[in-house]
C-alpha cells in the first residue's frame, strides 16, 4: 500500500530527529574522546587539539543544531532567543579557534618548527580566518539597519550557505588533523575510522539541515 505524503513527511521528520540526535551525542562524544586522548594541560601542545575539538566539533555543531526544527535542544525558545544564543557559541566557537591557532603556533616557534606546510595546517589557518569574517558578517543580520540594500531574507541565506561552507571546512580541518602524526600514532585501527567517521557525519546532518531550511526553499520559490 502507498504511503500517503503526510505519512512519509512524518517519517522523513521522523529520521531528521534521530539524525540530529545523533549530531549531538556524536559532536560531544569525539570532543570527549580528544580530550581524553591530549589531556588538556599536560602539554602546551595538548591544548590545541582539544582546543580546536571543542571549536569545531562540538560548539559550531550545536550553535547550528540550534535552529533545527526537529532536534533543537532550545526549540521552546524564540527565533530572537535562538540567534542569541546562536551568535554566543559561533563567538565562543571562534575564539577557542583562535586561541588553538595561537598555541600551535608558538609550539611550533618554541620548537623551531615550520608552521603552514602542511594541508591540515593550511586549512586550518583558512577556516579559522573564514570562521572570523563570518562571525563579522553575522552582525550584519543582528543589525540588519546597517545593510541597508540588501534584504533580510537574503542576508540570511547569504550567511548559512556560507557558514555551511566554514563548517565543512573545520570539518575538513578536523579530519586532516586526524591524518597527523599525533593522532595516527594515538588512535588505529577501527578507532580511527569511526573517528573520521564523526566529523562527516555531523557534516551529512548540517548540510541536509541548510539546504533544507534555505538553499531548497529558496530554489522552489518562482
Amino acid at each position: 500500500m502507498a504511503l500517503t505524503i503526510e505519512t512519509e513527511s512524518r517519517i522523513y521528520r521522523s529520521l531528521r530527529a534521530v539524525s540530529g540526535i545523533t549530531a549531538h551525542l556524536v559532536s560531544l562524544g569525539f570532543t570527549i574522546f580528544v580530550a581524553i586522548l591530549a589531556r588538556p594541560g599536560s602539554s602546551l601542545f595538548s591544548w590545541h587539539p582539544f582546543l580546536m575539538s571543542l571549536a569545531f566539533s562540538f560548539l559550531m555543531t550545536e550553535a547550528l543544531l540550534i535552529f533545527s526544527p526537529e532536534s533543537s535542544l532550545l526549540r521552546s525558545f524564540s527565533r530572537k532567543a535562538k540567534v542569541r544564543f546562536h551568535w554566543a557559541l559561533q563567538l565562543l566557537a571562534l575564539l577557542c579557534a583562535l586561541l588553538g591557532l595561537a598555541i600551535i603556533s608558538y609550539n611550533k616557534y618554541l620548537n623551531s618548527k615550520a608552521h603552514f606546510v602542511t594541508w591540515h595546517g593550511l586549512t586550518g589557518l583558512l577556516t579559522v580566518l573564514y570562521a572570523s569574517m563570518q562571525c563579522i558578517g553575522g552582525v550584519a543580520l543582528l543589525y540588519p539597519k546597517l545593510m541597508k540594500n540588501w534584504t533580510l531574507a537574503k542576508l540570511k541565506v547569504y550567511h548559512a550557505t556560507s557558514g555551511l561552507v566554514g563548517y565543512l571546512l573545520g570539518c575538513a580541518s578536523l579530519m586532516l588533523a586526524m591524518c597527523s602524526l599525533w593522532f595516527t600514532t594515538t588512535v588505529t585501527g577501527l578507532s580511527w575510522y569511526l573517528s573520521v567517521l564523526c566529523p562527516i557525519l555531523t557534516s551529512l546532518v548540517i548540510m541536509n539541515q541548510v539546504s533544507n531550511a534555505y538553499l531548497y526553499r529558496k530554489r522552489i520559490q518562482p
